[in-house]
């Protein structure tokens, strides 16, 4: 128990990490290097976490994780993510250049966006089970399960898109009045990383509860933007 609980503490401390490094440390970091070198040491960096998520997503890894670590298979996944996450953050590079710098009213505009994104996550993380996620409860699905049955929420924003969460960390990351061209190197290959990953999520999703799944593709049409994707 000790161990699920301090891999969520290990959890909120990587995202605390990552909202500092993100909106104070990237806009300092110091740009000793060229554009194509940063960027690609950076892409190389977040693939290395990426693939943490593409391997641990195979069955028969959390299979053997599972019995390896009865009962722990999502927290021990949950340690690896998260200090995977904080090293990226650490290691982030700095990339020379300003993308944009937005002030007046549009400024406060980006401000009020990224208010909304913070908002929309939060409130999608707590219609879900938060303390699943975090690995300090059992998953409804064990490890190598498939074609069970379970009920997908229709509520508040899991009612206007699939996967509201990833909507809101959209929202966060491009929501800058003054963004660095290191900060648009990380929100757009985060970015890029989500909507590849979603497309196995929901292969997953349909793998382990086939009727479930498919009924609410059908009734929440679009992914992550209502009308567009």
């Amino acid at each position: 128990m000790a161990f699920s609980w301090l891999g969520a503490a290990l959890f909120a401390a990587s995202l605390g990490w990552f909202v500092f490094s993100y909106f104070v440390r990237f806009p300092a970091l110091a740009t000793t290097e060229s554009a194509a070198v940063a960027i690609a040491s950076n892409i190389v960096l977040f693939t290395l976490f990426a693939g943490h998520h593409s391997v641990f997503a195979r069955d028969a890894l959390r299979v053997w994780v599972e019995r390896h670590f009865p009962g722990r298979e999502r927290s021990v996944f949950v340690w690896v993510a998260s200090l995977l996450f904080a090293a990226v953050c650490a290691a982030w590079r700095g990339v020379p250049g300003v993308a944009w710098e937005a002030g007046g009213a549009v400024g406060w505009l980006l401000y009020l966006t990224r208010a909304a994104g913070i908002l929309l996550t939060l409130r999608a993380a707590a219609i879900l089970d938060i303390w699943e996620l975090a690995g300090t409860r059992s998953p409804r699905h064990a490890p190598g399960e498939h074609g069970g049955t379970a009920t997908f929420t229709r509520n508040g924003p899991y009612g206007w898109v699939r996967h509201p969460i990833y909507s809101g960390w959209f929202l966060v990351v491009f929501s800058v009045p003054a963004m660095t061209a290191t900060q648009l190197v990380f929100a757009v290959v985060s970015s890029a990383y989500l909507v590849v990953g979603m497309v196995f999520e929901e292969r997953s999703l349909v793998s382990a509860a086939p009727e479930a799944y498919r009924a609410y593709q059908r009734d929440v049409k679009w992914k992550v933007i209502p009308g567009i994707y």
